[in-house]
């Protein structure tokens, strides 16, 4: 990625093109890189693309759940001076952009969800007390993705080492229990904002049965498979992923 973060007013953020806003929000061991090829493709054509990097690990502690950080996302827009966005999210971003929505229906016009987290993933869970072991960690990381090559050594170096950084570690728990009681089950089906899922057919952190779930809750999605792609599209398959998203925007938003 060609761009430098900015950082203002307690904000580190990138952001390219100009357009239709259209804000992506990472996951909760993710990072910004997850999205190099949407935010290149996207603030290409049309579109003004920011990333903001989420204070997951820098929130006083009982204030890290998913409530706090889609205030955080509101007072950010606020800040940019947005007042209508699309929001885009993987796994914990994406139950991010789902719960703010929620509470701003009237700022929010339209959702991109790819592996979602609001209804039910499959979380690290027991590997904690293993976070010492870097090839049990190594394992996980890899099986985030349908091709264990996508996961790097930097990637991997990346979990292990936020799973034994005890604050993290403690606010990454905070996060996990704070996504399974924000459920967003019975909220779906009051959501009309246009709802593009992109789903890995090989997800085994939020399995297809979650997208399919998600498309028959929302009453204006549609659902977009990518064969042979797990948890992250927009990481292993960001050619397929883009094009699944381009036509979704362009017939919902008129850009090209």
């Amino acid at each position: 990625m060609k761009y430098t973060l900015k950082n203002e007013d307690g904000y580190s953020y990138l952001e390219s093109g100009e357009g239709t806003p259209l804000i992506i929000l990472h996951g909760l061991m993710g990072n910004l890189s997850n999205f190099d090829g949407v935010f290149d493709h996207f603030s290409d054509l049309g579109y003004q693309v920011i990333m903001p990097e989420l204070p997951i690990y820098t929130l006083p502690l009982l204030k890290t759940n998913v409530k706090n950080l889609s205030k955080f996302i509101k007072d950010f827009v606020k800040y940019k001076g947005l007042d209508k966005y699309i929001l885009m999210g993987n796994s914990l971003g994406g139950h991010i952009a789902l719960f703010h929505t929620k509470l701003n229906p009237k700022n929010v016009t339209g959702l991109v969800l790819t592996g979602s987290s609001g209804l039910y993933e499959n979380s690290m869970g027991e590997s904690y007390p293993k976070r010492g072991d870097y090839e049990y960690i190594k394992k996980k990381a890899q099986d985030v993705f349908y091709d264990p090559e996508v996961a790097t050594p930097e990637i991997i170096d990346d979990v292990f080492d936020t799973l034994n950084n005890r604050n993290k570690l403690i606010r990454t728990i905070a996060i996990a229990k704070s996504a399974i009681r924000h459920n967003m089950g019975k909220d779906l089906p009051t959501m009309t904002v246009p709802t593009c899922l992109i789903w890995g057919k090989n997800d085994s952190v939020t399995p297809p049965e979650v997208a399919e779930e998600f498309d028959k809750l929302l009453p204006n999605s549609e659902l977009h498979w990518i064969d042979k792609c797990g948890h992250a599209p927009m990481m292993e398959r960001p050619i397929e992923f883009n094009e699944k998203l381009e036509p979704w925007l362009t017939k919902h938003f008129g850009t090209k």
